[in-house]
């Protein structure tokens, strides 16, 4: 009989390196990533995260120390996460949206000591870099632009890498950090062990199979499988792509990756066609929506194409009819989970168990029913999980392996990761949700106010604090607005200091300097005044009629036009 393996003995070698690694063994020439122009067998794609590894270690960098990667989906981006992987050290994601303040942040709360950033994105680094003390390596990757900012190039560090220097050894209980939107509008670090992500988010199996035991299972499941190919839309730098991304390489399938700054529907589909993907993960509607309409013009485009898979928001039912009218058999699915609780469920019959994900499905058009796992329940205000079929609202949450907590943040910590009466550590997702007969959930939304514009998570407290920061602006309410395009639309209602002017586009100008562009208003209604209640507070509930409405109660509401949808 054989000997039975607790998760205590097997986490240490779960380790996302050693993972690769075995991976990587299984299958050394079979395409691992395909980016732009770009092919990577897993054998190159590997030998040049070790190269890099080693140019950390030559810089360096020690165990558990913290290296920041600030690019747009590219090679380098995946060879990069791995090499830091591989150092024995942690990556950071870092949104490239973010403007100086924002970019600032998140390289502090997180103390990186190296940061690898592309050129085009490096500028804003110099501009904070005398306010961040810790880092004291930068490694350039080029992309045509300028180099405005001190640093190695990248391919020089590779190409120049010591051979002698010695990799520390990798470890399951080694950590993950994953960087999100927090309730204060400001990035928050999530915690955890590799071991536990792994589980909780990258491992795929078919339906009945088991969990992996060892690297070794690990490796005999990448020769065997099907080499499925992923077209990945969604940011590395988001849970979302990230997550979708490495779940495909740790069993040896492949990932297509576009390298392009925006996202042009017909590019993406002449990529998809190209490659033969099977699979395409995206962000909602967003992008659902345009490569449906496209489809529809060409229909004889993606022949191979079968999976449409939603991350970061669901798909609406009008979308889904414009998919099925291009291909009745296509495979649609809304993923849920989060940063704080990994991959919990789908919306759809399970097809497997990929490990697609998504940030929160917070904002959705219309409540959806998730087939869950079973260590995910809705919690009452105790913490004790609901029955099925329990009419009662409550928090959806994930035990057993959930994160650490979030770094470098002992308060926000205990409060979205507590320990019930039995002494039971839950993750609360922050969404609501209620369990029916059968065991599944129905999603409600979150508890906050958060906009989810094309699978961006807006807190309006800090775009209002931006709008309320200009001198002729007296009071400020963000709220969302539907939106065929994004799902939500980040619209606000301003009123302006006595006997002040003020136009739009200055206004707009104002706020692009002090926050990411997603976050930027689209649309502004200038009122006389932003109604509180009784007790001073926002009235939110006003203003998102204004918003569903069109109208404001004076002057005219000005929208801004949409540009090119950017990754």
């Amino acid at each position: 009989m054989p000997t039975a393996v607790s998760p205590a003995s097997t986490d240490a070698h779960f380790s996302l390196a050693a993972l690769l690694a075995a991976v990587t063994d299984a299958v050394p020439d079979r395409t691992a990533l395909v980016a732009g122009p770009r092919r990577l067998t897993y054998r190159t794609l590997h030998e040049r995260s070790v190269r890099l590894a080693r140019h950390l270690v030559g810089a360096g960098v020690g165990p558990g120390e913290h290296v920041a990667i600030l690019a747009y989906n590219r090679a380098e981006w995946v060879e990069s996460f791995l090499g830091v992987l591989r150092a024995g050290a942690v990556p950071v994601n870092v949104n490239y949206r973010y403007v100086a303040g924002e970019l600032r942040h998140v390289l502090a709360d997180s103390h990186a000591v190296a940061l690898i950033a592309e050129d085009s994105l490096a500028s804003t680094v110099s501009a904070v870099r005398p306010d961040l003390p810790r880092l004291r390596h930068v490694v350039l990757v080029s992309d045509g632009s300028a180099r405005g900012a001190e640093g190695v190039d990248y391919e020089e560090a590779l190409a120049a890498a010591p051979e002698d220097a010695v990799l520390p050894p990798t470890s399951g209980e080694d950590h993950y950090l994953l960087y999100t939107g927090g309730t204060t509008g400001y990035p928050k670090g999530v915690l955890w062990r590799q071991a536990d992500i792994f589980r909780a988010a990258l491992e795929r199996r078919s339906p009945g199979a088991p969990r992996a035991r060892t690297l070794d299972d690990v490796a005999e499941r990448a020769a065997r499988c099907f080499p499925q190919r992923m077209l990945v839309l969604g940011p590395l730098m988001h849970a979302a792509g990230q997550w979708n991304a490495l779940s495909m390489l740790l069993c040896g399938k492949q990932v297509v990756l576009s390298t392009d700054r925006s996202f042009r529907p017909d590019r993406v589909l002449e990529m998809a066609h190209r490659e033969g993907v099977h699979t395409v993960q995206l962000v909602g509607d967003a992008m659902a929506r345009p490569l449906a309409r496209h489809l529809l013009t060409e229909p004889g485009l993606c022949p191979e194409l079968t999976a449409v898979r939603s991350g970061g928001t669901p798909l609406t039912p009008q979308v889904r009819g414009l998919w099925r009218a291009w291909r009745e058999d296509v495979a649609l699915a809304d993923s849920y989970g989060g940063s704080e609780t990994g991959v919990c469920g789908s919306a759809t019959a399970a097809e497997g168990s990929p490990a697609d994900t998504t940030e929160s499905l917070a904002g959705a058009a219309d409540a959806r029913s998730f087939t869950m796992g079973g260590s995910i329940a809705v919690l009452d205000q105790a913490l004790r999980p609901l029955p099925p079929g329990s009419p009662e609202v409550g928090r959806i949450a994930r035990t057993g392996r959930i994160p650490l907590g979030y770094y470098n943040d002992p308060i926000t910590t205990a409060r979205t990761f507590p320990t019930d009466a039995d002494g039971r550590r839950w993750a609360l997702s922050g969404d609501f949700g209620t369990r029916t007969e059968d065991g599944s959930i129905i999603l409600l939304g979150r508890g906050s106010a958060v906009i989810n514009t094309a699978g961006e998570k807006v807190y309006p407290e800090e775009v209002e604090a931006a709008l309320k920061a200009h001198p002729s602006v007296e009071d400020a309410i963000v709220v969302p607005a539907s939106d065929e395009r994004l799902g939500q639309r980040v619209t606000a209602l301003v009123s302006l200091a006595a006997g002040a002017r003020l136009e739009k586009a200055s206004l707009l100008e104002h706020c692009r300097v002090r926050l990411a562009g997603f976050k930027v208003p689209r649309t502004v209604h200038f009122v006389d005044r932003v109604r509180r209640t009784a007790v001073g507070k926002q009235d939110y509930r006003w203003a998102a009629s204004v918003a569903r409405d069109g109208s404001a109660p004076r002057g005219t509401a000005g929208t801004v036009a949409p540009g090119p949808l950017r990754y």
